[in-house]
């Protein structure tokens, strides 16, 4: 009788077996609901200094203020087609460790990290430099303090974007990584990508709407 009621508890509890998932990827992880409301703060930091931007702009009778010429666009527009290429291996590396490929998730970050520090190297190696030396310095007016508010916020979450880039390949290196348990790397993947979508709207506004 004992043993049938033990049945009976555990055929109308459901109890046994039923125990919460070790690792959730996915919305079924806090971390991946974090990374979420991270990116949402930080998009709406990144809308205000752009309004910030507009209202200068449009508080001011010439824009870029003279002597200033509006950007060029060249170098802007090649460093886009390296950031925005970054995007892809990071997917593929995300793509293959959901179906438990390390060697895709590995060499996938390694090429995403690349192309995200030769961004890095083209604005503060050769961008910046050129602007300083013959155009305008944060100091030189609100358009110059804007532009390189706006730039340098973007860059600083390349260069988080590379460190948590660098720490994830550690630890896919060391085979912390499977089909089942991999929210680190949708994480990343995330904020990456979030920060190549982001660099579009700093495109047309501080490089591109100069010239209209």
């Amino acid at each position: 009788m004992a043993a049938d009621t033990h049945e009976m508890t555990i055929a109308e509890t459901g109890m046994p077996g039923e125990v919460l998932p070790e690792h959730g990827v996915g919305p079924r992880s806090f971390a991946w609901w974090g990374m979420v409301w991270l990116i949402a703060t930080e998009a709406t930091l990144f809308a205000l200094l752009l309004a910030s931007y507009f209202y200068l702009r449009f508080r001011s009778p010439h824009w870029p203020p003279e002597p200033i010429e509006a950007p060029e666009l060249m170098l802007p527009l090649i460093m886009t087609a390296i950031l925005w290429s970054s995007s892809i291996p990071v997917h593929i590396a995300e793509k293959g460790i959901e179906k438990g490929n390390q060697k895709r998730l590995r060499w996938g970050l390694a090429l995403g990290w690349l192309l995200g520090a030769i961004f890095f190297v083209i604005t503060v190696g050769i961008e910046w430099p050129e602007t300083l030396h013959s155009h305008f310095t944060p100091r030189t007016n609100a358009y110059g303090s804007m532009f390189f508010t706006v730039t340098g916020f973007h860059l600083s979450h390349v260069l988080v974007g590379l460190s948590v880039s660098a720490f994830t390949q550690v630890r896919a290196w060391q085979g912390a990584f499977d089909e089942k348990k991999h929210v680190s790397v949708q994480n990343f993947a995330m904020y990456w990508h979030f920060v190549d979508v982001v660099w579009l709207f700093v495109l047309l506004s501080i490089y591109v709407s100069p010239h209209f």
